[in-house]
Formats: structure tokens, C-alpha cells, sequence
């Protein structure tokens, strides 16, 4: 007798850096924001309005994760970038803070990150009251419109409540330029070995790491990457950090470069490096290319400065500059990925970095259905509807074997994800999820080899928040973040696979609002 098992649901959506220059007067925060337009996130750090791209400054200061991003506070594309900014206590709830450093004499606030300037070796503050320190690149716009190569270079600013109000060193810019195209974007860590600020920056083709003692006056140390990992565009966003590799004795130098275009799928994407770093020169013996993220919309991602316990945690920015600039929304534009908690495993002798989710679902969310176990029907079939569906955490377990997981909703549009286990290939194909027209690149299907994935059963959480949905599979092992448009929030979920498949570890929480 065939078995279906269609649960109906009716519980409803949940609704819901100061630097005021002489000729830049500070901005207001929008007055009238309701959090419910059209395709805004409901759990995912969005602007309150107008244009947001890479996160930068990610830094944990006094009890307080800080959030800076790039920002353009008059439009919802790209324009001259300033310095958002936000902060909370849980990774999840955010406050948004006025703007933190706006264009000045040197150019346009490019992406950066901070540091708690905990020995005050720049002077800025005192041992009571340690600065922290924002690193960010300038970018010199006239310059570059007249083809010169000089355009840009690195700046610093400091701020002594927190980041609430900045001050502009007035010696910038720290680093200068006289003939690099594209030379941003720096990572600045203390280096306890060498008692000594490090600072990972990109030259077009390759990274450069440079040396401090007070963030003001850096040395050149050495180059990496120019016959190394992908190149198919210009770097980006260098990141560099240790890790213990887990269950040995081993610890590990991961480097973080993104990349535009020349991701797997086309455009943007963020590759990354295990090897060695001894203060001076980053090495590795890797010889193939490893992403953080294998869907299409996770760039520009950076790691936290001082974060509590050492823990390793990771922001990117929800887009790609394929179609970043004509996503449908009105009055803003992109999210930032849910926060991940990174590690570093070994799987059949490669180094394999990890991703979980770093925020309390449990605290924040409520239970919308559960089972230890689910047997599908004749038809190898589950299927769930609930509205609450649209912003959700999906968790469950499935034997290592084929599946097929379909996202619909009642205006027809579908997002389909599938796994193949004997050709190890997991594909998302958002060619029908709603709105796909903007942009020719966009509905595409994407396939990834996931090789590393040996285990006799497959784990997935995936989380949904109306325009986006990220994936995890074995615990991050692999991950994958995309955009989605559909034109109303997804209500319904259907699982295939072999009639004599059980699920397990089914849940599907519906995760609160943040506004």
C-alpha cells in the first residue's frame, strides 16, 4: 500500500565606525526600515539599505564581534566604498553602528581588517586602553582613471571606544605604490614567534607578506603564489592563520585567496593553501585546487582577529560579481554568509578545511518537525509543507546512495539539489527557482566532484532564509552557499531516493528573525 507522508503546517513566517570628516558629514541610518522587502534575508546580516560587498574588519573587541563591510551609502550598486559597520555579541542579532571611515583625501576605503592593538606598539592608545587598529587600502579613483598604476595604496586608522568614533593616521598612507595595478587588501595578525606584526596583502597575480613592529612601517619579507592555485582573475582578500589539524599533534598555515573571475563555476570564489609559514615565507607542497565554498555566492571571506578560545571564525560575502549589481532586490543589496567556524581535517591523506555553522539554532529557533527515523513511501519519497519552511535549518542523515532534494513553493518555482554516489558529484540547479532572468550566468546548474566523501551515510544541514540557501555536508566537509530568488518564500520540500531508504536525524526548525 503506498505510503505518503505529506505533513501540512500553518505556523507563519516569522516577520519579522564613526569618522566624521570636514567635508563628509556623517550619514543617518535609515529611519523607515522594515526588514520585510522582498528576498531580505531573515537571519543573514543584511545592510539596513543601499549597496554592501566583502566584509572587512572582522575583529572581537570588549565583548563585541565586529562587522565592517564595504559600503556605498547612496545607491544599490557599487560607488565610492566606505566602511559599514555592525556588531553583536552572538554572531547571529546584529546592531548596526554608523558609518566607520568614509573616502578622504587618499581615495576610496577599500577592504582591510583590524586588530586590538593589545601592546600598544602604535602609541595610539595606552596599556589601559589598547587601540584597535583598522589596516584598509586606499584607492585612488582619478588615478585609475587615468590608467596610471599607482592608484593604490594602505592606510591605517584607530579608534579608543570601540570603534564607536575613528581617527585617520595623519602620516597615511603606511604603504606606498608606484607601479602595482591592483595591490589590496590586507590581513594583519600578530605573529607571536616572531613578536611582530605580519601582513598579507595581494598584487594582482600573487600575495605579498610584509613585517611591522608598530603598523606604521612595514618591511617587504617575500612573495607566494604567482605558480601557485588558480588564475583565471585578479586576487583578493588574502587571509592567513594557523590551525591544528584534528586528531594529531600537527598544526597547519591555511592562506585564503579570492579570486574574480575564475571560481569553479564562474566568476567569484575564495581558494585556499595548507602549508607552512616561519615569519618571513608562506609554503606548500599542495599541487591542486581547493575552494572553501563550492557554490557560486561566497566571496571575499576573511577570518576574526582575537577572537575568544582562538576560535577560527569565518564571514563571506552572499554574491558574485558575475550578477552582484542586478539581483532583484530594491533597496539594498546582498547578505553576508552565516558565520562558520572553521577546522582542519585529513581525509584519504589530503588536507581538507571544514565549516560549521556558528550560531545557537537551538536558542533561536523553534521545532517545526522532527523524527528519528522516516521511512519513504513505494515511490521513494518524503515530502514536507510548512511556511515556515522559507527560513529554516533542514538537518538529516541518508545512506551514502543517490538523492534528489527539491525546494518548491506555490508560484511553481523549484530549486533542485542532487547527489550521485557512484560518480561522487552533488549539483544544485537553480535554473527554475524563480527569479533568473537578470542575468544570463545566473540560472545555471553547477556541479562538484565530492570525492572526499567515503563515509557509509551522508549528513546534510541546510539552511534556508527566503534568497539564499547554504549547505553542509559530513560536518562542512564541503560547503555550498547560493543565491535564490524565488517569488515567494519556499514552503515545500521533497526528498527521493530508493523506496527502501530511511532518513534519520530528521529536524526542520524555523530560526527566528534578528530584527
Amino acid at each position: 500500500m503506498k505510503f505518503f507522508l505529506t505533513i501540512f503546517l500553518t505556523l507563519t513566517l516569522l516577520s519579522s565606525c564613526r569618522q566624521n570628516t570636514q567635508d563628509e558629514p556623517l550619514k543617518p541610518l535609515a529611519e523607515t526600515v522594515t526588514y520585510t522587502e522582498a528576498f531580505r534575508p531573515q537571519y543573514h546580516f543584511t545592510p539596513q539599505e543601499k549597496w554592501m560587498n566583502d566584509p572587512n574588519g572582522l575583529v572581537y573587541h570588549q565583548g563585541v564581534y565586529h562587522l565592517f563591510y564595504q559600503y556605498y551609502p547612496d545607491d544599490i550598486v557599487w560607488g565610492p566604498m566606505h566602511w559599514g559597520h555592525a556588531v553583536s555579541k552572538d554572531m547571529l542579532h546584529w546592531e548596526h553602528k554608523p558609518i566607520a571611515l568614509y573616502p578622504d583625501k587618499n581615495g576610496y576605503i577599500f577592504s582591510g581588517s583590524a586588530v586590538v592593538d593589545t601592546q600598544n606598539t602604535t602609541g595610539f592608545g595606552t596599556p589601559e586602553n589598547p587601540p584597535l587598529v583598522a589596516i584598509f587600502t586606499y584607492h585612488d579613483d582619478a588615478k585609475a582613471k587615468a590608467g596610471r598604476h599607482d592608484f593604490q595604496t594602505q592606510g591605517i586608522a584607530y579608534s579608543l571606544d570601540n570603534g564607536d568614533t575613528w581617527t585617520v593616521y595623519e602620516d597615511n598612507p603606511v604603504i606606498g605604490n608606484t607601479d602595482i595595478h591592483d595591490f589590496r587588501d590586507p590581513k594583519v595578525f600578530w605573529h607571536e614567534d616572531t613578536q611582530r606584526w605580519i601582513m598579507a596583502l595581494v598584487a594582482g597575480d600573487h600575495a605579498k607578506f610584509y613585517a611591522s613592529d608598530n603598523l606604521k612601517t612595514w618591511t617587504h619579507l617575500s612573495d607566494f603564489g604567482k605558480d601557485k592555485g588558480a588564475h583565471g582573475g585578479v586576487w583578493e582578500c588574502p587571509d592567513l592563520f594557523k590551525l591544528p589539524v584534528e586528531g594529531t599533534d600537527e598544526e597547519k598555515w591555511v592562506l585564503f585567496i579570492s579570486i574574480n573571475p575564475g571560481a569553479p563555476h564562474g566568476g567569484s570564489g575564495t581558494q585556499y593553501f595548507v602549508g607552512s609559514f616561519d615569519g618571513t615565507t608562506f609554503t606548500t607542497d599542495q599541487t591542486t585546487e581547493k575552494w572553501i565554498d563550492w557554490g557560486t555566492d561566497n566571496y571575499a571571506g576573511v577570518t576574526y582577529n582575537n577572537t575568544p578560545d582562538s576560535k577560527r571564525l569565518f564571514i563571506g560575502w552572499m554574491s558574485n560579481w558575475l550578477y552582484a549589481q542586478e539581483t532583484p532586490s530594491e533597496t539594498w543589496r546582498s547578505a553576508m554568509t552565516l558565520p562558520r567556524e572553521l577546522s582542519l581535517t585529513k581525509v584519504n591523506g589530503q588536507y581538507a578545511l571544514q565549516s560549521k555553522v556558528f550560531i545557537d539554532v537551538e536558542k533561536n529557533s523553534d521545532s517545526v518537525f522532527s523524527r528519528d527515523a522516516i521511512p519513504l513511501d513505494q515511490n521513494g519519497q518524503f515530502n514536507l509543507v510548512s511556511s515556515s519552511l522559507g527560513t529554516s535549518e533542514i538537518s538529516f542523515r541518508i545512506p551514502n546512495q543517490d538523492v534528489e532534494i527539491f525546494f518548491s513553493n506555490d508560484e511553481g518555482d523549484t530549486l533542485a539539489v542532487t547527489y550521485q554516489k557512484d560518480k561522487r558529484i552533488f549539483s544544485l540547479d537553480r535554473s527554475r527557482s524563480g527569479m533568473v532572468n537578470f542575468n544570463e550566468a545566473f540560472g545555471q546548474k553547477h556541479s562538484t566532484s565530492v570525492s572526499l566523501l567515503t563515509s557509509d551515510s551522508v549528513n546534510f544541514q541546510i539552511f534556508l532564509d527566503w534568497s539564499s540557501i547554504e549547505i553542509f555536508l559530513n560536518d562542512g566537509l564541503y560547503s555550498f552557499t547560493e543565491i535564490v530568488f524565488p517569488k515567494s518564500p519556499f514552503n515545500k520540500l521533497s526528498i527521493i531516493s530508493d523506496k527502501n531508504v530511511k532518513l534519520t536525524h530528521f529536524s526542520v526548525k524555523n530560526i527566528h528573525t534578528i530584527w
